[in-house]
Parts: C-alpha cells; sequence; structure tokens
C-alpha cells in the first residue's frame, strides 16, 4: 500500500510538505504542487478524503444547482458539467446535480448555482449560508464567472457595421436579467456611435418565435440588413426565415449569434457567433469555489471569461483583475478561417 512517505520520497520533499499540498494547498508554491501531484499520479496515490472530511468537518462535495429548465439538444449544460468535474477532481472533491426540489438534500460544503433570476435572491440564494459561486452574471454582489455579455454584442454589431449594413436588426431575449441587459447594452452602444437606428425585438429564446418574428420583418424586404441574435438559437430561426423566403445570405441578410456552442457548427451557413469556452468557465467556477473555502473568506470576486467571434477555433486571454482578487477575461475576435460559408 502506497503512503504519504513514499510520494514524499519520490517528490523528494519532506511529509510535512506532501501533507501542505494535500491539505493546505494554497500555502504551497505551484512547483512543488506540481513535484508531489506528478508523484501521487505516478504512485496511484488517493489521500483518504473521507478520513480528512471527518476531522475537518467538510464533506467533500459540492452541490451544482440548476434553476432553468435544460435543453437537452445542446450540450452547452454538459460542457459545463465536465469542466466544473474536471477541477472538482483535481481536488478530489465530488458533486451533486441538484434542482429546486432536492437542493435540500444531503449536505454539502458549497455550491455553484445557474439559472438565478431575480426572485431566486429573496428566496433561494437567502437561505443558503454556505459559500456559493454563480455561474452568470450577477448585479446583486455575489460571486460570479461569466463572459462579458456587453463587448461581445459590441463586437459582433461593430462587425456588420464594417461589413456595410446600416439596417440592423436587434432579436433579444425576453428576461429582465443582468446579462440580457448586458447584450442590449453593447448592441445599443454601438450603433449609437455610428449614428444608426436601433431596431429592438425581444422574444422567448426559441428557434421557431424568432423565424415567425424575422419572417414578418423580411416578407417585405427591400434593403440589405442585418439580425444581431441574443443566442444562437435564435440566430438559427432568422436563417430559416430568410432561406424560406429565398434570400441570401450573407449578402441579403446576414445574421450573428451568442453562445457557439453547437448550432452554430451544425447551421447551414454555420453562424458567426460569440464563442464562450464553456468548459473553461466550469473550471472557473469550481477554482472560484474552492478558494474560498481554503481562504475562508468573503471577498467578492467576479469571472469575466473570454469570448471568441468564431465558427471553428477557440482562443483564450487569461488575465488576473484588480486587488479584489477576481478574475477578468477579456474577448479575442477570431473570424472563421476554414474558408466554411458562413451567416455574415
Amino acid at each position: 500500500m502506497v503512503t504519504i512517505s513514499d510520494v514524499a520520497k519520490l517528490a523528494h520533499v519532506s511529509k510535512m510538505t506532501v501533507s501542505r499540498v494535500i491539505n493546505h494547498p494554497e500555502q504551497v508554491s505551484d512547483d512543488l504542487k506540481k513535484l508531489v501531484y506528478d508523484a501521487m499520479e505516478k504512485l496511484n496515490y488517493v489521500p483518504n478524503y473521507a478520513a480528512r472530511a471527518l476531522v475537518s468537518n467538510r464533506t467533500q462535495v459540492i452541490k451544482f444547482l440548476i434553476l432553468e429548465e435544460m435543453d437537452t439538444t445542446e450540450p452547452y449544460y454538459m460542457n459545463l458539467l465536465a469542466g466544473i468535474a474536471k477541477e472538482l477532481d483535481r481536488n478530489y472533491y465530488s458533486f451533486q446535480l441538484v434542482t429546486r426540489k432536492s437542493m435540500d438534500i444531503g449536505q454539502c460544503d458549497g455550491m455553484i448555482a445557474t439559472g438565478v433570476r431575480s426572485y431566486d435572491y429573496d428566496t433561494i440564494l437567502k437561505e443558503f449560508s454556505k459559500p456559493i459561486i454563480l455561474f452568470g452574471q450577477s448585479d446583486r454582489g455575489y460571486d460570479f464567472i461569466d463572459v462579458d455579455n456587453e463587448k461581445g454584442m459590441r463586437l459582433t454589431t461593430r462587425h456588420v457595421v464594417s461589413l456595410g449594413f446600416e439596417k440592423i436588426y436587434f432579436f433579444g431575449i425576453d428576461l429582465q436579467e443582468p446579462f440580457m441587459s448586458a447584450r442590449l447594452k453593447g448592441y445599443l452602444d454601438t450603433v449609437n456611435s455610428y449614428g444608426l437606428p436601433n431596431y429592438l425585438y425581444r422574444m422567448k429564446n426559441s428557434s421557431r418565435v424568432a423565424e415567425r418574428n424575422a419572417k414578418e420583418i423580411l416578407s417585405n424586404w427591400k434593403e440589405k440588413c442585418a439580425f444581431v441574435c441574443a443566442s444562437d438559437r435564435i440566430a438559427l430561426g432568422v436563417i430559416r426565415a430568410a432561406q424560406s423566403l429565398q434570400l441570401q445570405i450573407p449578402d441579403q441578410v446576414a445574421v450573428t449569434g451568442f453562445d457557439g456552442v453547437f448550432l452554430d457548427r451544425i447551421s447551414s451557413p454555420h453562424i458567426t457567433t460569440i464563442r464562450q469556452p464553456v468548459v473553461e468557465m466550469g473550471e472557473a467556477c469550481a477554482r472560484m469555489l474552492l478558494k474560498k473555502f481554503r481562504k475562508m473568506a468573503s471577498h467578492k470576486g467576479i469571472g469575466f471569461l473570454n469570448l471568441n467571434c468564431s465558427c471553428v477555433r477557440q482562443q483564450f486571454m487569461y488575465r488576473a483583475a484588480s486587488e479584489t482578487g477576481c478574475f477578468l477575461f477579456s474577448i479575442i475576435k477570431a473570424m472563421s478561417d476554414k474558408g466554411e460559408k458562413t451567416a455574415i
């Protein structure tokens, strides 16, 4: 049976150092942690976290609370869960998937929540007393991880303007939430800066609803126009509407989306979109929550994750933010470089 002494010997460090890496990794340098983790992996050594949990009064369990309806046609949540699980596994934590009705079943050390709406803050979140990280932009003082929604929408709107489009519709989601307000602001700020009129539409996040609304607009098509959409699902509906009316994409009608998880790649033509690095976002959520455990601090942080306007590739630029200890991820614009036909 492999022991902590074996790990220390292989890593050429003391048993105390191995113990600190396992129990208090924030107190150890990255180089030392790598030595110890590499030795643990080579020896297939797994710390006794059950015993550690008893001593530290922890469960080694994180809950992942989903407060919105999951769409099973897209791998968005699968990618998010994969990222969370990947980071938690590195730190020997397990996680439990819960909903509104099941969130009180079982004990946990903390929680990651997604799909949080305004009415949840004074109910579910207020009643939860342990550390929590939100997946999705928040303006209520909670730590969160998200992409920079405003900057992403500025990027796509500016792009269609640069291609000569002056009539640009905004197809948004009918939610009064921070992420949607930020995307709307990105659009409005951009068209206003160019002295262009705005055309605002809000609707359910549904390709069928978007297709119906776009058909009403495009049935009397007279000049080229663009649709800047708040999701790829909405963008897909616009593309279907244009195709059903025999309008040429992107020459007569240009379309952009937001998400870049799946639909942008199966659409024909491909959707030019803001690609969210969802796996990395899941990892960032888990890292931020674990950091709260280790520091036992109450600082507020935000994480804006890097975006890509792309159908085919991803690039990430990761930089630490200010003294608050939060994360800020900036945007990189990268259009398709493989010659595929795209919707813009």
